[in-house]
């Protein structure tokens, strides 16, 4: 029995598997296409902005990978070191990011880093360029397709032991923080906001407590940070994210963690 009331909230089954499959519609895609199956790398950056994107491929730093069979998205390759990142732009809100995390999954991805802009709750004069999320307010549907409303949508406790020599990083500015994760921009009312920061959260994103909640389900390895470039428009000259759209900062942030990940 269906209840009506709250639809999202009953009749998810947890437990069962999902007639419709990342790995099959992959094999389909890769069917009509005429692809290749192969792997993608290994990291794979989510970008929600596109600004990283555009900047790898305005400096020829970026090409199209030729393994990803998505009919949505186009992943692009680009290499850190010694290293080949998968990248891919536009991936707005939560159940677009879980729909292409879940296919990057299956196409042997084995870490996903999202950088999304967020705007800042707290209005302080100290807050970081960007904010790694460690926990979120689960206030989008998606999340609750994958794990029972009791659930925290938080970041796997390895990955928040392993990432705290980012804090202490003097060419980089990174804190750890709380998300409210909606995806109902344009109704963050002053009640809601209100409310959130009693609750002692920081920043408002689009993706990241969908995206933990996919991590925690399916035991995948999903980082999830917020690059803080406004107030929601409540002042004049917000969304600055500086250099080339924050894509530098960005670009340094990515490398830092992989080195972080990798010498830990």
């Amino acid at each position: 029995m269906i209840d009506l009331t709250q639809p999202i909230l009953s009749n998810k089954n947890y437990e069962e598997e999902s007639v419709f499959s990342p790995d099959n519609l992959l094999r389909e895609a890769r069917r009509q296409k005429q692809i290749e199956k192969c792997s993608v790398p290994k990291i794979c950056i989510l970008d929600p902005d596109g600004d990283i994107v555009q900047y790898l491929l305005k400096s020829g730093n970026a090409k199209i990978n030729k393994c990803w069979a998505c009919y949505h998205t186009t992943l692009y390759s680009f290499r850190v070191k010694d290293i080949e990142i998968g990248i891919i732009g536009n991936v707005v809100g939560a159940s677009f990011a879980v729909l292409v995390s879940e296919q990057l999954i299956a196409s042997d991805c084995d870490l996903i880093i999202s950088i999304t802009s967020a705007g800042i709750l707290k209005k302080t004069l100290d807050y970081p360029q960007f904010m790694l999320i460690t926990e979120t307010i689960r206030d989008e549907g998606t999340s609750y397709h994958y794990l029972p409303s009791n659930i925290k949508a938080v970041l796997n406790e390895n990955f928040r032991n392993k990432l705290q020599p980012l804090y202490s990083k003097e060419d980089i500015s990174v804190k750890p923080g709380k998300s409210w994760t909606t995806d109902a921009p344009y109704r963050e009312t002053q009640s809601a906001i209100k409310v959130m920061i009693d609750d002692g959260v920081d920043v408002v994103e689009m993706e990241a407590s969908a995206l933990y909640s996919l991590a925690i389900k399916k035991n995948a390895q999903i980082i999830c940070f917020a690059h803080l470039t406004n107030t929601m428009a409540q002042t004049e000259g917000d969304f600055e994210k500086g250099s080339e759209n924050g894509s530098i900062d960005s670009l340094q942030l990515i490398r830092k963690t992989i080195d972080v990940i990798r010498t830990v």
